[in-house]
This record gives structure tokens, C-alpha cells and sequence, in this order.
């Protein structure tokens, strides 16, 4: 544990990276009320005007048959059933579909719409994620690992002498760029143009999915109104995958790099403080010596 000495004690900076955490938690609570909360007031009372006009457009339904039915819906939609066309709309557990579940089922993704029913699959559903995980942790670490080496690769060969810095910024820079380009600025346009989002609800489905936040509020492949074709979903998974590996990579080294900033902090008010201590024992005047005879 990283340990910071003044005045002879020794304190420990990891409750101050707690407190920090905590901070930036609370300061996340209050902007998501401070933005969300009036939105979805106007979008309740929305929804009950809604209701009521329906209730007066269509005189031979009560108000609890209408409520029996908006449950039935939502029960259909926690089934990963679209309440939107009919029954002609895509299996939800096609081949295409069902592979793309599997992924967000090993990378901890889980967007949410969609989950197994049966008993027989939830079971699996444990299973498979208690040995899929790790697998995909595994993978994500050597796929993390050959991105470093063809990093370290790229050095050994543009490098030159007195250059070093030089090149390995500018390795770092262009693994940046090109990833972002790969797997942050390219897949929003693709899904806009496939989903009819906008550019910002992609690039925004985009780092939600690839840091398995996965809310679930935006999904490929669901709009029963749209014809996808039968690989989308797959290839779309296969996309996250690397995306993951990528993504992990670069958070890792945000939180290396944060890390070594607090113990660089630490240490230099260390440093200073032993500095302070010594500058104030060499000020101090030396005492006077009293010989006593014997």
C-alpha cells in the first residue's frame, strides 16, 4: 500500500483516493438529477395525458383494462418481445441474434433487453458466463498484449538514435488516433445509417457498449421496421470484442497513469516535508555547551 511519511507517521493515501471516489460519485449524482430528473417528470406526465386521451378516444375500455394491457406490454418487452409489428417480426433467437447475446453475455455487457425465459436457459446462462468470462479476460489480455508489441514493434523500427522520446510519443499518438478512428469516430456512422440514430445516440451507443456499461436503452438489430441483414449482429459482436480489447487497454493505462501522478504527489510532499525538517535543524542555533568540573 502506497504509504506517505510526514512528521514521522506514516499515512496511507488510499483513503484519500476513497474519499476522491466517493466525491466524483455524488458530483455524477447530482448533474445526472440535475439534467434527468425534470425530463422524465415531463415524460411521465406525458405518458398519463397519453393514457387519458386514449381513455376518451375509446369510451369502451376503463382505466383498468388499459393498465392490464400497458402491463402486458411491459412484461412482453422484459421478454425481449418489440411490442411494435406483429408476429412476423425476427426471432429474437436466431443464429445472428443468439451469437451476439452470447457476446454480451461473456464481455458483461448485458444490455438488458433481452434475457433467457426458460429455466433450462437461465441455468446455462450461469454456467456459460462462470467459465466465459474469464475466457474472455483471457483473450482480452493477449489481444491487450499484441497491441503492446506492435507498439514496442513500431519503436524498434522508426527509432533512432536520440529520438526515443520522440518516437514513442508519437507511437502512442498514433495508436490513439487509429483506434478512436477504428472503434469510436467510424461505427456511429455506420449505425446511423443502419438504425437511423442520429451521430451522437451512435457514438454514444458506441463507448457505452464498449466499456460494458451496456444500459440497454440502445441495441442494434431491434427495429422491427427495419431489414437488417443476417450477419449484422455477428458482425457487429465481433466488432465489440476488439473494440473491448482496445478500449481496456486504454482505460488501464489512464488508471496506470493516474495512479503514479498520486504517488508522485505523495511523494514530493514527502520530500518537501523532509526538506522543511532539515532546513529547520540546521537553522536551529547549536546550545552551549556547560562543562562541569569533577
Amino acid at each position: 500500500m502506497p504509504l506517505l511519511t510526514m512528521h514521522s507517521r506514516q499515512i496511507s493515501w488510499t483513503p484519500l483516493l476513497l474519499l476522491g471516489y466517493l466525491f466524483y460519485l455524488l458530483l455524477g449524482a447530482m448533474v445526472f438529477q440535475l439534467l434527468e430528473k425534470q425530463a422524465e417528470t415531463h415524460f411521465r406526465d406525458q405518458f398519463q395525458l397519453e393514457k387519458l386521451k386514449f381513455l376518451q378516444n375509446y369510451t369502451c375500455l376503463d382505466r383498468q383494462a388499459l393498465e392490464q394491457f400497458v402491463q402486458v406490454l411491459m412484461e412482453a418487452w422484459e421478454k425481449g418481445v418489440n411490442p411494435e409489428g406483429n408476429s412476423t417480426n425476427p426471432s429474437n433467437w436466431d443464429f445472428s441474434n443468439s451469437f451476439f447475446f452470447a457476446g454480451t453475455v461473456v464481455t458483461t455487457i448485458g444490455y438488458g433487453n433481452l434475457s433467457p425465459s426458460t429455466v433450462a436457459g437461465q441455468i446455462f446462462c450461469v454456467f456459460y458466463a462462470l467459465f466465459g468470462v474469464p475466457l474472455n479476460l483471457a483473450f482480452l489480455n493477449q489481444l491487450g498484449k499484441a497491441l503492446n508489441a506492435h507498439l514496442l514493434t513500431l519503436e524498434r523500427w522508426v527509432q533512432k538514435p536520440g529520438r526515443a522520446q520522440v518516437v514513442q510519443t508519437l507511437a502512442v499518438v498514433i495508436f490513439l488516433i487509429t483506434g478512436t478512428l477504428l472503434f469510436l469516430v467510424f461505427p456511429p456512422l455506420v449505425f446511423s445509417y443502419v438504425e437511423g440514430w442520429s451521430y451522437g445516440e451512435g457514438f454514444y451507443f458506441t463507448f457505452i457498449t464498449l466499456s460494458t456499461i451496456g444500459f440497454g436503452d440502445y441495441v442494434v438489430g431491434t427495429n422491427p421496421n427495419k431489414h437488417y441483414i443476417p450477419v449484422y449482429r455477428s458482425l457487429t459482436a465481433i466488432w465489440i470484442v476488439f473494440g473491448l480489447a482496445w478500449l481496456a487497454l486504454i482505460f488501464n493505462v489512464g488508471a496506470d497513469l493516474m495512479e503514479r501522478y498520486l504517488q508522485l504527489k505523495w511523494h514530493k510532499s514527502d520530500l518537501s516535508l523532509a526538506e522543511g525538517d532539515t532546513t529547520k535543524l540546521e537553522d536551529e542555533p547549536e546550545q552551549p555547551r556547560i562543562h562541569i568540573p569533577s
